[in-house]
């Protein structure tokens, strides 16, 4: 079948790629329609890992997307052939000390699609299991079916936050998880959100996504929050000066949740800074089962679900999707690469 390989740092391809026969076993085939791309994606892309998950042979990428049911077998689950279905990417055990506690999300034997070695999602076909399918309710298509991951993602992180009611966010970085990091803030309950972002057309999304203000640097959001900072933190740049900027935007005995995955695995923080302001730091790492309250949450309305899908490509196109969301062109904030359609699309 057709897929997006990556061979090594900055080498991407449209190429063949077969699934192994002992991968189907007790899963459905789905017809991948569409395939979303993640910034961790692009550190596959450009750095050829995150820490030991490396690629090391040809890959495929790809973990937020969706699909249609391609198999008859589909029924004996309640998902008929031709049903659009939103698809977990994270197998995990389910009988580990983790899974066993409600984070199946920190499951050492967790098997994730497009981390390595496990293949994503990239390609014409996927085969998932039962459980990890969800189907979608009347007015979602595709687009917004591989966008319930990253929200999902967001919704983790706003969970490990715990905002009370009217307190004061900044979320730094506007990329995607950004975006739907503040819009699920909102609804938890924040009675003010700051976004700190360097790029002016993203400060200028996040507005009208329902940011209060924007800032380019910690220097303007402290001077607009009086000096005091924001009680709640949620951190999601790839930048390892992310967290140092979460840090230095949080108030005194604030709680800052780190989500990005900095450039070459690593950042710093300046420890007397965390320690004199007192401050919690919970690092959040991709979600439990939330796909049904992402599903509620985007039916609901109150997040803006494709505000953040602003370029559009075939599966023949995708190496250009790569290179210019890594470069960050175009005012780009998420590339949609659409599997099945071969003729080219309008970005």
């Amino acid at each position: 079948m057709k897929a997006l390989l990556i061979d090594g740092p900055g080498k991407v391809r449209v190429g063949e790629f077969e699934q192994p026969p002992t991968d189907v076993e007790g899963r459905l085939r789905i017809a991948v329609q569409a395939v979303t791309v993640c910034g961790s994606d692009l550190h596959y892309f450009l750095e050829g890992g995150i820490g030991s998950a490396v690629v090391r042979e040809p890959f495929v990428v790809g973990h937020e997307f969706s699909g249609i049911v391609d198999d008859p077998n589909g029924a004996r689950f309640g998902l008929p052939e031709g049903t659009l279905v939103a698809v977990d990417p994270a197998e995990s055990c389910g009988g580990c000390e983790w899974c066993l506690a409600g984070s199946p999300n920190l499951c050492p034997n967790v098997e994730f699609a497009g981390s390595p070695p496990v293949p994503g999602a990239m390609r014409e076909f996927f085969w998932a299991k039962p459980s990890n399918l969800f189907p979608l309710p009347k007015g979602f298509d595709a687009v917004d079916a591989a966008l319930l991951e990253p929200l999902g993602v967001a919704i983790h992180a706003v969970d490990h936050a715990k905002i009370r009611l009217g307190c004061r966010v900044a979320v730094v970085g506007a990329g995607a998880i950004g975006m739907y990091l503040l819009q699920v803030a909102r609804v938890a309950g924040a009675g003010e959100v700051h976004v700190l972002e360097p790029l002016e057309y993203r400060r200028r999304k996040a507005l009208e996504l329902g940011a209060d203000a924007v800032h380019s640097t910690p220097e303007e959001l402290l001077q607009a929050t009086e000096g005091l900072g924001a009680e709640v933190v949620l951190e999601a740049t790839d930048s390892a000066q992310g967290p140092e900027d979460a840090c230095t935007v949080a108030r005194i005995g604030g709680r800052v949740v780190l989500v990005g995955i900095p450039e070459g695995d690593r950042f710093s923080l300046t420890a007397s800074q965390v320690r004199r302001k007192g401050l919690t730091i919970k690092l959040s790492r991709r979600m439990g089962h939330v796909y049904p309250r992402a599903i509620r949450l985007a039916s609901s309305g109150r997040v803006n679900l494709r505000a953040v899908a602003t370029h559009q490509f075939t599966l023949d196109q995708a190496p250009l999707a790569f290179s210019l969301q890594a470069a960050r062109k175009e005012e780009i904030i998420k590339s949609v690469i659409h599997i099945q359609p071969q003729t080219p699309i309008d970005g």
